[in-house]
């Protein structure tokens, strides 16, 4: 499911999106999906979108958030409660 969604992303990122954060923990369980989901696609990612920020922040003990701002100062936050995140559809906003 995830490996269709990387796909049909392809360069468009950065059309109103302007920057992607993902915060973890590089060990912690409820990180698990976060770090794997890094690790099979943020290659690809970057690839199809080489000048867009997409920043991977580890720090021991967080939980794992993703952060979106389309315009100067508004941003969207989601925390990844499930190990596997790789719906983005299935995410919620806080």
């Amino acid at each position: 499911m995830a490996a269709a969604v990387v796909r049909g992303i392809g360069g468009g990122l950065g059309r109103s999106l302007r920057e992607l954060r993902v915060h973890l923990c590089q060990r912690s369980a409820g990180s698990r999906g976060a770090r794997e989901f890094i690790e099979q696609h943020y290659v690809t990612l970057k690839q199809a979108n080489p000048d867009f920020p997409i920043l991977i922040r580890e720090c021991s003990g967080v939980q794992p958030r993703l952060w979106a701002r389309y315009v100067p100062f508004k941003y969207w936050k989601a925390v990844m409660r499930s190990p596997q995140m790789y719906s983005p559809c299935k995410q919620e906003a806080p």
